[in-house]
């Protein structure tokens, strides 16, 4: 038993004895088919957060030889709910019954001094030699250097084989290593996977990372990988974060508000799956509170530093995409490397994968998923110097809530009009679909207390925008949008359509309100009614 070969399931039984444990187990039977067939190459890549290294553990844990895990599995779903005779007997036969090497480069790399870390492969191999020596005692390692030449002299001595587990496996692309401890990692990479002598020795290998496989650096290394994403996870998808089922089973045992885990921490889709921010469901049960848990384990440095590429047209798209809107985004061009990016695809893609955005495979568009990603996205446009005007607008966005519940109509009508024409070009000007993103990007703060539905069926048509709050000390706001009319026409409309009709209950605390603005001369008016 070591800390790489044949590790104990320490780190499992943390996971698995804490307050709040998802069982996610059933996944075992996908890799258990796939022991020692084609497909035995897995990689997966998933946003941080979403419960990567806890899914690793869990697998290393029901494989390694290094310790007895079957009273803990007994009562997980893989125990009880295999049907099919083979998986049953897959199920007994594989458990704790491989040679496990278990890495992680991430961490690996940072208990290396800086002085090493020139060296560090040759660490790597020397650790991982002398934990070989003690655990094959009889079998002869003394010409053997690395991790390959261990693997392959353990199989032709005993005929075991083993399950290679390499958790951030993307780490030195995204940490922009020199160019020599670069080529050696590929080294390790084509030794392990891309080598007939070795192949039957491993009879499965599960890489996953952050990014996935770059296209220019590894793909022709990990070419006989099947890949996983935040864009294409099937099987793997319910393994990505919580289900709706799973959140909404943790609400019935906390007696916890399930719209408002819904509001902060779902959004994501994958394969038609509602999925949710896993680690940020955990911490909001444990503090019972909601807010965003992004900052304990990312930054929105990470959305800022890739919008400064400013490219053509991705100003106006982060302006829908804040407005909530989603915007189209073509993913099959970035080449999920970090310094070969091109187009506002490839940003877009980039925050995919690193879960600020997420994609709708139907439409080939993506989308800010909850309300704590898009406080990340406010706390980074905030600071950005080449967005123009629209950093201003989010600050001074909560004031323009204020006024619009006070009645302050020359004050909204003016708010809007700078917004309008400052965030949108000229040929995006009068298109309505833009003002409305104008309009509900100046609004952005009203995310902290409303759900905003945009074109919501109600009465006898459609409500232009509908701001609902979660707790009584807001109103209600109906806005009706129009162009070259006069504004009595919008609110006339509110109750002519009698777009409050299924709204009885906020009756005394709800605002009209009309916003209408002129084609020619691009002034802007306001009628704020209570009701």
């Amino acid at each position: 038993m070591g800390l790489y070969l044949n590790p104990n399931i320490e780190n499992f039984l943390e996971a698995f004895n804490s307050t709040i444990y998802i069982d996610k187990s059933l996944v075992i039977n996908e890799f258990n088919k796939r022991i020692g067939v084609n497909g035995k190459f897995i990689c997966q890549s998933r946003a941080r957060r979403f419960g990567k290294t806890m899914l690793q553990n869990m697998v290393c844990a029901y494989y390694t030889k290094g310790a007895d895990a079957k009273e803990y599995f007994s009562k997980l779903k893989i125990s009880k709910e295999l049907t099919e005779p083979k998986d049953i007997e897959r199920y007994h036969k594989y458990m704790n019954n491989f040679n496990v090497i278990k890495l992680d480069f991430n961490g690996f790399w940072n208990s290396v001094t800086q002085e090493d870390r020139t060296n560090f492969f040759s660490i790597f191999h020397s650790n991982l030699k002398q934990e070989f020596i003690e655990e094959f005692p009889d079998v002869d390692f003394s010409n053997d250097k690395t991790l390959a030449n261990f693997i392959g002299r353990v199989y032709s001595v005993k005929k075991e084989t083993f399950i290679v587990l390499i958790d951030e496996y993307d780490f030195f692309v995204r940490e922009k290593v020199s160019q020599e401890i670069f080529d050696n990692f590929l080294g390790l990479l084509i030794s392990l996977f891309k080598n007939d002598a070795i192949k039957p020795a491993i009879s499965l290998a599960y890489l996953t990372g952050i990014l996935p496989i770059v296209r220019d650096k590894i793909q022709s290394k990990l070419n006989n990988f099947d890949e996983y994403t935040m864009i294409n996870a099937y099987p793997f998808e319910e393994c990505i974060g919580f289900t709706k089922e799973e959140v909404k089973n943790l609400c019935k045992q906390y007696k916890l508000d399930e719209n408002e885990f819904k509001r902060w921490f779902d959004g994501y889709k994958i394969e038609d799956k509602e999925l949710y921010n896993s680690n940020s469901v955990v911490q909001s049960i444990l503090k019972r509170k909601f807010q965003c848990f992004w900052g304990q384990t990312g930054s929105f440095e990470a959305i800022s530093d890739y919008l400064k590429f400013d490219f053509e047209g991705i100003r106006e798209d982060v302006t829908q995409l804040l407005s909530g809107r989603e915007v189209a985004v073509n993913v099959s061009s970035f080449c999920n490397t970090l310094d070969k990016f091109e187009t506002k695809d490839d940003v877009f893609t980039y925050l995919i994968h690193l879960g600020y955005l997420t994609y709708n495979s139907n439409e080939k568009t993506c989308y800010i998923p909850n309300l704590e990603v898009k406080e990340q996205w406010k706390n980074a446009i905030e600071r950005m110097t080449n967005f123009g005007i629209v950093p201003q607008i989010i600050k001074e966005s909560r004031n323009l809530i204020e006024a619009t519940i006070h009645g302050e109509e020359k004050l909204v009508a003016e708010s809007l009009e700078r917004s309008h024409s400052l965030v949108m070009n000229n040929w995006q000007y009068n298109n309505e679909a833009c003002f409305a993103s104008a309009i509900i990007l100046s609004y952005i703060a009203g995310y902290d207390y409303y759900t905003i539905f945009q074109e919501l069926p109600t009465g006898k048509g459609y409500a232009d925008l509908v701001f609902i709050p979660y707790k009584s000390s807001k109103p209600a706001l109906i806005i009706e949008l129009k162009v070259d009319t006069v504004v009595e026409t919008a609110i006339n409309q509110i109750y002519d359509k009698k777009y409050n009709l299924h709204l009885e209950q906020y009756k005394g605390n709800m605002r009209f309100v009309g916003i209408s603005y002129n084609k020619e001369t691009k002034k802007h008016t306001c009628k704020i009614e209570e009701w």
